[in-house]
């Protein structure tokens, strides 16, 4: 066996693999800071090398997680990570034995996705008006079926008078998405403020550098608050897109590749949720 390690130092190399393998940016930072989270929480015990972990020390981590009124979701993405960086360790060769692999998840109750009615994301659009960059977002999010990330990761040379192409990232292919009019007057209004910068991105803070996923997140979190429908979160407005366009009839498999669903059958399991029997076949998109 390799000479031990402590957990602290292994957890780079992990990162490092993990990178290797090309795994998106969003999984490698939560999985980084899951597990910083559990070496903290093992140290608290003086449990500092691999072999000093037992399936028990993890079975605990799992529960004070739930304790603290972490979602059963949240845990079991948390406990993946742990897996994921056990199982490293063994090919490693710094574990003989995994300690989390009879540690289980915690039961998910499956929920159906949340979407916009009409005159909630129309409350919303009232309420983020005086803000153009955020009201850019949204717009961008209820027009396109933007995932967040693709909407911090927007350049500049990618946005067309009707059209935005989205670069290949992680395990997802280039694609472009039809801009109407709405998403491109709203959009243009905000790039004739936007701070002068030589940074690519179309979103960025007043100080010139590309908008964070977690500082879009909290402001349309805080915007959502003040609209009166703190329920939703910036995920339902993408929903809310593709619902929106299976009511109006758009061609299933159109609507599949603009919002970049690698099987046809994810955008399918959207049907129940629009209440649409059988999806239409319209070539065209619906500007909400």
């Amino acid at each position: 066996m390799a000479a031990k390690d402590t957990l602290k130092n292994l957890l780079p190399k992990f990162i490092e693999d993990l990178k290797s393998k090309s795994r998106s940016p969003s999984t490698i930072l939560a999985y980084r800071a899951d597990l910083e989270q559990l070496i903290e929480s093992l140290q608290g015990k003086n449990k500092v090398l691999p072999d000093q972990v037992a399936s028990a020390d993890l079975d605990a981590f799992r529960d004070s997680l739930l304790a603290q009124k972490y979602t059963a979701k949240t845990v079991s993405r948390k406990l993946n990570a742990v897996k994921t960086f056990f199982r490293f360790l063994i090919t490693e060769n710094q574990l003989s034995t995994d300690p989390s692999a009879n540690v289980a998840h915690p039961k998910i109750e499956p929920s159906l996705p949340k979407f916009l009615s009409q005159m909630e994301y129309r409350a919303l659009r009232d309420v983020v008006r005086g803000d153009a960059r955020i009201a850019a977002i949204v717009e961008l999010i209820l027009q396109c079926g933007l995932r967040i990330s693709e909407v911090a990761n927007l350049k500049l040379a990618n946005v067309k008078d009707n059209e935005i192409k989205v670069e290949a990232y992680a395990t997802q292919p280039e694609r472009s998405i039809p801009l109407n009019s709405a998403g491109k007057e709203t959009l243009d209004e905000y790039l004739k403020e936007r701070p002068k910068t030589n940074s690519p991105y179309v979103f960025v803070s007043k100080n010139g550098n590309p908008l964070a996923v977690r500082n879009i997140r909290a402001a349309i979190d805080r915007y959502m608050q003040r609209s009166e429908i703190p329920d939703y979160s910036v995920n339902d407005l993408r929903t809310t897109f593709i619902v929106e366009n299976l009511k109006a009839g758009a061609d299933l498999v159109l609507l599949s590749q603009v919002v970049g669903h690698k099987r046809l059958s994810t955008t399918e399991r959207y049907l129940e949720l629009a209440e649409v029997k059988e999806p239409g076949k319209k070539q065209a998109l619906e500007e909400l």
